[in-house]
């Protein structure tokens, strides 16, 4: 069993140093996290991450993940920013299935608890 206290004040949990986001499309934006725990197998892990406004793309293709947003602000669409869209905020949950891609623009600097599920079939 995870030790409870594990998960409390996520959003003074401390992260590691932010630096730049990879899939980035905007210049400078950064991101930083911190992960709280992985299952034995590998297979689903859970933290804390923090980026700073910008647009970036995500691809989901080889884990789904789900993101409960403590703090800022983002809007999410499909690839290339088309497609369905959806303004995500503090308290909301957003679920990004295996298989998904697309982008996020973050429009006030967000902090989010993911966990991150990979089938181990794909």
């Amino acid at each position: 069993m995870i030790d409870l206290k594990t998960f409390e004040a996520l959003a003074d949990q401390p992260l590691g140093d932010f630096a730049p986001k990879p899939t980035t499309l905007t210049e400078g934006q950064q991101e930083a996290s911190s992960l709280l725990w992985t299952s034995a197998d590998g297979h689903t892990k859970i933290g804390v991450w923090e980026c700073t406004p910008g647009r970036f793309t995500a691809d989901r293709t080889a884990a789904g993940e789900y993101c409960h947003i403590i703090s800022g602000r983002a809007t999410v669409s499909g690839p290339g920013g088309k497609g369905e869209s959806r303004d995500i905020g503090p308290g909301d949950l957003l679920v990004l299935p295996q298989g998904w891609t697309g982008e996020w623009v973050i429009h006030e600097h967000m902090r989010k608890l993911f966990v991150i599920s990979a089938s181990p079939d794909i």
